[in-house]
């Protein structure tokens, strides 16, 4: 553990001490933290390991990445063109990427900053299409542009989408006439005295003072964590250091701003209202939201190989900063112990209370799936950890909470949503109902009952074998049975190949999942047929919904 030079009240570093020393090892990768109170640092330490291969420990100036935590940087570099008179955010997206495919209505800028676009984005297409394959500069302006449909029309919900603000990116760059990297330094970085701070377009760079990224291995030992292309700019990629981070965030809670108008500011803390009505949270790349009475500002931020939380407490001037390069912990969780410790019951009100839906009240629901015919979205639910759990297109359970008549998954929960489920007149007994309306930001559908017994899987997999073309994806599939019987898509898009079993729901909804597991994406497919013919498919996973397969020859 390295030491700093301050001398902060002694009874609350004592407790900071008592949260990270755990993490302080020498055969582990670790995090970074910084904590400031009323602009003076408060708390700077590295815990575990930067480089396990080379034995280098964390310290305060290890450089880490921050993920999607960069994203309101990338905001700002946006409206700061605004100012200069550059740019309409509120125009729609062809006016500065013509190359993009024409839907109507068009998003707009600012809807790619706060996630309505409801463009899909090109890294779940990667994923899906071409697995950890390296993808060359250019790759994800290409897959976006080449997307026909969409996952709602813009502005009617809110669903994370990191191929946005690579867009917002590269618009950057064209009206500012300089790279993205370079703008951030100039107008962001340079003006702020962030001088260990950098936007890198890709992992595969050394960086001096930078930390590995590592990944824990099912078996034991470690994989360096390298995102896979060549150009990631925008939606995150930014390395930096707690102390540069400290600086921004005293500039990021203001009063007092050199980079960026009141009115600029503004908007990027600033809730987003949908068409329906509803409100998320999210801004223009910030999040604003309570915790245990206070406003908090904040954005977390995930790498492969690492992960941050940037939160601050403007009206107690608290700011903190965790970023790890492996540590296997929650750094938002990690996060509000700090506050908790740092601002004291005192000032804080007690933790909310939340009541999580017991799995033991809905037994019937346990292990069933339901399917929306109209948007063919699956859900399922689940024990998880003895709380009701709610899962997407076949992801990870995610515990449900308890809401009067209603069951709900906050966005602030999962990542995605939020999701909603009708309780009403519906009995949980002994049988599962027959369907259930929820919704997604508001919006209800319809969700039917699945069996509980798919069908035979010769009998369903049979008329979907063949090969078929994915315009979307620039990529050809096929689907066939090995030799062991078990139904497949290969699909390969020119960069790499991907492999997902299938497995029969009902005659035309299959679950799928990408195998071997080293990333573990499960999905849905829907069935479309004519004239009793199978003529091609859609394809969704939670981010990035109805891609469409057509059988080739159609």
């Amino acid at each position: 553990m390295t030491e700093t030079n301050e001398s902060p009240d002694a009874q609350t570093v004592a407790a900071l001490d008592a949260i990270f020393a755990p993490l302080n090892r020498s055969d582990a990768p670790g995090l970074v933290v910084g904590v400031a109170l009323h602009g003076r640092p408060l708390y700077r330490r590295g815990f575990g390991m930067a480089s396990l291969e080379h034995g280098v420990a964390n310290t305060p100036a290890t450089r880490m990445n921050l993920g999607s935590t960069a994203k309101h940087m990338t905001a700002l570099a946006a409206l700061l063109l605004v100012e200069d008179g550059k740019l309409d955010i509120d125009a729609p997206v062809n006016q500065y990427l013509p190359e993009l495919a024409p839907l109507e209505p068009a998003p707009s800028l600012r809807q790619y900053m706060n996630h309505t676009s409801g463009h899909r984005c090109y890294l779940d297409l990667s994923f899906i299409g071409n697995g950890l394959a390296v993808k060359p500069a250019g790759y994800a302006l290409a897959a976006q542009a080449r997307q026909t449909g969409w996952n709602f029309p813009p502005g009617e919900r809110m669903l994370y989408c990191n191929g946005g603000y690579h867009l917002l990116a590269t618009v950057v760059a064209r009206i500012s006439g300089m790279s993205f990297e370079r703008f951030l330094t100039e107008r962001l970085f340079e003006p702020l005295g962030m001088r260990d701070t950098e936007a890198a377009a890709n992992d595969f760079e050394i960086r001096l003072g930078a930390a590995t990224q590592h990944v824990a291995q099912p078996g034991g030992g470690w994989r360096r964590g390298l995102f896979p292309a060549e150009e990631g700019r925008g939606d995150g990629g930014v390395l930096t250091t707690v102390d540069d981070m400290l600086r921004w965030l005293v500039h990021l809670r203001g009063p007092a701003r050199t980079v960026g108008s009141e009115s600029s500011w503004t908007q990027m803390l600033a809730h987003t209202r949908l068409t329906n009505g509803s409100v998320s949270q999210y801004g223009l790349g910030l999040v604003r939201s309570d915790y245990r009475g206070v406003e908090v500002v904040h954005h977390s931020g995930g790498v492969i190989g690492g992960s941050c939380q940037m939160i601050t407490v403007p009206a107690h001037e608290l700011d903190v900063i965790i970023i790890t390069n492996g540590a296997p912990v929650d750094p938002s969780a990690l996060a509000n112990q700090v506050i908790d410790a740092v601002l004291g019951d005192g000032v804080l009100k007690p933790p909310r209370s939340v009541t999580h839906a017991k799995a033991a009240d809905y037994p019937a629901l346990l292990g069933r799936s339901y399917h929306s015919a109209q948007s063919g979205f699956l859900i399922g639910f689940g024990d998880s950890g003895g709380k009701l759990g709610f899962s997407v297109c076949g992801n990870y359970l995610m515990p449900l909470r308890r809401e009067g008549d209603k069951l709900e998954l906050g966005y602030e929960d999962a990542g995605v949503g939020p999701f909603t489920v009708r309780l009403e007149g519906l009995d949980f007994g002994e049988q599962a109902p027959a369907a259930l309306a929820v919704a997604e930001c508001g919006h209800f559908e319809t969700f039917a009952l699945l069996p509980s017994e798919g069908p035979d899987v010769r009998e369903a997999g049979s008329p979907l074998v063949g090969q078929y073309d994915v315009p979307d994806m620039d990529a050809k599939a096929e689907v066939s049975f090995t030799e062991e019987g078990v139904l497949h898509m290969r699909l390969a898009d020119g960069f790499g190949v991907s492999t997902m079993v299938l497995k029969p729901l009902t005659l035309d909804v299959f679950s799928w999942k990408i195998d071997p597991p080293m990333l573990p994406i499960p999905g849905v497919l829907n069935v479309h047929r004519k004239d009793g013919r199978v003529t091609g498919f859609d394809v969704s996973v939670a981010r990035t919904r109805n891609v469409r397969f057509v059988r080739r020859g159609e």
